[in-house]
């Protein structure tokens, strides 16, 4: 099944949108240098949409058909990732807590690790217990990015 693909720019660099009428299967953020879509394809239109609107901080969810490729389990994941309001962290251990089982922390940041929606399942609000930033697939610095932008007090300018 053909999938329609644009690339937009964001605050963080090129973000490669993936998905079709039955909702979108991927948000990926790109380390490359990119071309941009001059045309977006009507069935990502909503998704380029409320994604302007959360970079621009007129949006904190995310409305959209989703529709990506996983296991059961991580589909489970994902699902409780959506839950994490704006703003708000949880730790592997309470994710894997409230997956009913603790032991599972290992495989919840496995999916945690392969979610294939950037932003719109936020897993960038999953941290380590000890409060550190730990791993994420597009880098440190742009979760720190997130969790700044995410967050309600907004660093206020010296200047």
């Amino acid at each position: 099944k053909l999938m329609e693909t644009c690339i937009i720019e964001t605050p963080l660099g090129p973000t490669k949108i993936i998905g079709d009428k039955d909702g979108i299967a991927s948000v990926s953020i790109l380390n490359t240098k990119e071309e941009l879509s001059e045309v977006i394809p009507e069935p990502l239109l909503e998704c380029v949409t409320q994604l302007k609107g959360y970079f621009k901080n007129e949006r904190k969810t995310f409305d959209l058909k989703l529709n990506p490729e996983g296991t059961i389990f991580q589909k489970k994941v994902w699902k409780l990732l959506e839950e994490i309001p704006s703003g708000k962290t949880i730790s592997y251990l309470q994710l894997s807590k409230q997956l009913g089982d603790v032991k599972a922390i290992r495989a919840v940041a496995g999916a945690n690790g392969k979610n294939p929606l950037w932003i719109i399942v936020p897993c960038h609000r999953v941290i380590g217990s000890d409060g550190s930033l730990t791993g994420y697939a597009g880098g440190l610095y742009r979760k720190q990015w997130l969790l700044n932008h995410e967050s309600d007090y907004k660093q206020q300018s010296l200047f």
